[in-house]
């Protein structure tokens, strides 16, 4: 007989409650236990586990494992070279961004190499996925299969017989285990650890989208993060045709690491050469204007920084960003103030980072600082110079690692002076390139402005 018992799950964390209450043991937050009805069984019960033995690491063997080409460039750099077999991948980004056209590429070009591809979709019927693939691809493999179906438990059922697997997306989907709603944190969890289960036993690469919430993270509980191998986040501006596949986890990878796509009515297209789709092109110096040389994962971006300063029109003045921590912004406000004298704190700062990619790295700290400067004196930097380096709060700046990629990525951009911090690292000549180590903001406005 099933027997049924009522849990209060909180939908931040996901850790069960034996009675309601507003605030959760486990993490704090507070009104967001939610009453769930779980079914039980009771009786004997089959043993847990894969029936496996311990085996030393020595004997393990992994000669037959290869990784797998998704078909994109750009997916497999992500990656880490390619799909492994017996990989999950989740992929999460805002609603309209472009996840199930991404997967759905994905699924046509491995469909087409002569895999066989389930597509499970929760959110549309086999005919409207049929539509968008046609509209991506034109002519497409008997190789891919179409499932439309919310069942989890029917869904699971038929993954095992296919090469890889795409369930779009696991908040559509449920199981009749539980009686709570399609999209509820035991849902999610218990419906993703269904798929995993397979995906592990059978060595198939299963691909799963996830929901964000409106704070901008992955919705549910944190720990379909930690089960999965890897979570790969799309973003970017839907205004632009430009997005950014960034990976936040990866097993058998850097993490870290990008993908550049173009959108366009027929899907996402590669970017070949991203840093020219981040630079702005000015007909001559433009106040306030920065190229920032960056270096995401293991590849040099260089990218615009624009910054834009003016006389405050309300007792308190506006800090406003897109692209980098406002925090970060605070922060060097308040530096150049305290040590360059500058009085910022009664002037509006608009920050901006062109083509809608977020900055996380520090050493974009001076490229921010010299755009603020030069839009407060009117002063513009030649756009053939190239800036990097993280500031201290004494004004100082800081080595910054990988010097030499991002002064090799310069030269093949045509640029012709590099403003960085003084190092240890050995940097030899370079032809056609000034390069300028400065140890401070100081040592920095006499080389970017004079």
């Amino acid at each position: 007989m099933a027997k049924a018992k009522t849990r209060y799950i909180c939908q931040n964390c996901g850790h069960a409650h034996l009675r309601w209450q507003g605030k959760c043991d486990n993490c704090g937050e507070w009104n967001t236990l939610v009453e769930e009805v779980v079914t039980e069984s009771k009786g004997a019960s089959s043993p847990l586990g894969r029936g496996s033995k311990p085996v030393p690491i020595s004997m393990v063997n992994t000669a037959n494992i290869e990784r797998i080409s998704s078909g994109s460039g750009e997916v497999d750099r992500v990656l880490g070279g390619g799909v492994v077999p017996g990989c999950v991948v989740l992929v999460a980004g805002e609603p309209g961004i472009g996840k199930s056209t991404m997967l759905l590429q994905i699924a046509i070009d491995m469909a087409s190499n002569g895999r066989r591809v389930l597509y499970i979709s929760g959110e549309e019927s086999d005919s409207q996925v049929k539509i968008r693939a046609e509209r991506l691809r034109g002519k497409l493999s008997d190789n891919l299969y179409l499932l439309a179906e919310t069942s989890a438990d029917y869904a699971a059922g038929f993954a095992s017989d296919f090469d890889v697997v795409v369930v779009d997306s696991i908040q559509s989907m449920a199981s009749t285990m539980l009686q709570s709603a399609p999209g509820n944190v035991a849902q999610v969890r218990h419906c993703a650890a269904l798929f995993i289960e397979v995906a592990k036993t059978r060595q198939i690469p299963l691909f799963m989208v996830s929901h964000v919430t409106k704070a901008g993270i992955i919705a549910g509980p944190r720990v379909i993060e930690h089960a999965v191998d890897v979570v790969l986040t799309l973003e970017g501006d839907r205004q632009s045709e430009l997005r950014i596949l960034r990976t936040t986890k990866n097993r058998f990878g850097a993490t870290g690491e990008i993908g550049v796509f173009s959108m366009a009515a027929d899907g996402l297209s590669e970017v070949k050469n991203p840093s020219s789709a981040f630079i702005g092109h000015h007909e001559g110096p433009v106040f306030g204007s920065v190229i920032f040389a960056g270096i995401e994962g293991v590849r040099p971006l260089f990218i615009e920084i624009q910054a834009l300063v003016s006389q405050s029109a309300y007792g308190s003045p506006q800090r406003v960003v897109q692209g980098i921590d406002p925090r970060r912004l605070m922060l060097l406000a308040a530096i150049l103030e305290r040590r360059a004298d500058m009085p910022l704190s009664r002037q509006d700062l608009f920050v901006n980072v062109v083509g809608g990619v977020t900055l996380t790295e520090r050493t974009s700290d001076l490229g921010i600082a010299l755009s603020i400067v030069g839009s407060f004196r009117d002063i513009p930097i030649s756009p053939q110079t190239a800036v990097f380096g993280e500031v201290g709060l004494t004004g100082e700046l800081r080595p910054a690692p990988r010097s030499q990629a991002r002064l090799k990525e310069a030269v093949r951009l045509g640029f012709k002076r590099v403003i960085m911090p003084l190092s240890r690292e050995k940097i030899g000549r370079i032809e056609g390139l000034e390069i300028k180590r400065v140890k401070d903001i100081f040592g920095a406005f006499d080389a970017a402005f004079k």
